[in-house]
């Protein structure tokens, strides 16, 4: 059995992290597989995928990014008969391939070439154009698809032809909650966490504690880094001294474990502008007993149970998440149970044994459809960039 699982990224944010949990959940199941995993570069990602990973492969994927999509469309269009080239021959030695997003434009487009053996698996809830492009490459691909939530599934609307379900991501988390320990007697820990843009909030969250009563003023850590884009986090950092909270608030470089993190934080702030397909920080901070308080927007409604295990405020309104990080600072008792409740909802939809067993038996059931399945051999790597 060989099976090739290929990623967009290098980095060790949200899609990283879902796509190194998706290749480990391919290797339980499939033990003696052969198990290629394809990056377009080296980075971090490549240490935490090295257990599951039978060979990493470094090779250029044609990804559309909404940055870059002008440029994509006009000048890289001529890169791209190449590259769905070398997603075919790819493709063509795989008795599987797994995509973990639908922004591989080369190998969805190569996929309607090898009919049976691809998988797309939607992490993203894109709009306008961008979402215009990646459906109708869906329905060219003819592929199965894996969506990580209903907002997800709702968005890209595919037509009954195309054989779809949804699996929560499977996020790990640590053996149990950590106890709550605020009780109003200190500053509320506040964090934030992911990569810095505007589609995140991390403004909005600002100018929400530049509302708040200096008294009440929590401790923030905001944690993160711009993609390629330093500028915007010194204007983020401008931000935080021009709204007189640099003395509360703290600008924090990525972290590759922020487990430290959850554990520091009483509360995790979720505040996106834009529709998230799911909401990965938002698990992660059920599961660690911290509760969130997200924007009412994409999957961040079906992760939080909102007066339960977080809050569900309105998405881009510094007013509103003020409002909600008032009531919570003031009243604690009043969000006691959130912890427990929000771990026990983590361990029923969103923990790794949950997601690994539902990626599997769908894996299983995409090949069994295949009654004339042939074990083909390994080729040589072309590229001669296996790490």
């Amino acid at each position: 059995m060989r099976i090739t699982c290929v990623h967009q990224g290098y980095e060790l944010y949200g899609s990283d992290r879902s796509f190194i949990e998706s290749v480990e959940a391919i290797r339980a199941g499939f033990p003696d597989a052969q198990i290629d995993v394809v990056l377009p570069r080296h980075g971090p990602i490549e240490a935490l995928l090295h257990g599951a990973a039978s060979r990493i492969v470094i090779e250029p994927v044609w990804v559309l990014r909404r940055r870059d999509l002008l440029r994509l469309l006009t000048r890289d269009l001529l890169r791209l008969p190449r590259a769905i080239l070398r997603a075919f021959k790819r493709m063509k030695y795989s008795d599987l391939v797994y995509l973990n997003t639908t922004v591989l434009a080369d190998y969805m487009l190569a996929a309607r070439f090898r009919p049976g053996r691809a998988i797309i698996h939607v992490h993203e809830l894109p709009q306008g154009a961008v979402l215009a492009i990646l459906r109708a490459c869906i329905r060219w691909s003819k592929a199965e698809v894996i969506f990580n939530s209903q907002s997800s599934r709702s968005a890209f609307d595919l037509p009954a032809s195309v054989i779809s379900g949804v699996i929560y991501n499977g996020v790990a988390g640590p053996p149990r909650a950590e106890p709550m320990t605020y009780d109003g007697s200190r500053p509320l820990r506040l964090l934030m966490l992911g990569r810095i843009s505007r589609i995140k909030g991390q403004e909005v969250l600002i100018e929400a504690l530049a509302r708040l009563d200096v008294a009440m003023r929590p401790e923030v850590r905001i944690v993160g880094s711009a993609f390629e884009d330093p500028q915007r986090e010194a204007q983020l950092a401008t931000m935080i001294q021009d709204a007189g909270l640099d003395k509360t608030v703290s600008l924090q470089p990525f972290v590759a474990d922020p487990a430290s993190l959850y554990r520091w934080a009483d509360v995790v702030a979720v505040p996106s502008r834009l529709p998230e397909s799911l909401g990965r920080v938002a698990i992660e901070a059920m599961a660690f007993g911290r509760p969130p308080v997200a924007s009412a927007i994409g999957g961040l409604v079906e992760v939080v149970a909102d007066g339960k295990t977080g809050w569900l405020v309105e998405p881009g309104s510094a007013t509103a998440l003020a409002a909600a990080l008032e009531v919570l600072i003031e009243n604690p008792a009043s969000w006691a149970s959130f912890p427990e409740a929000g771990r026990a909802r983590y361990d029923a939809l969103f923990s790794e044994a949950v997601a690994s067993h539902a990626i599997q038996a769908r894996l299983r059931t995409m090949l069994e459809s295949r009654p004339g399945l042939v074990r083909v051999s390994t080729p040589s790597d072309a590229s001669g960039r296996a790490a």
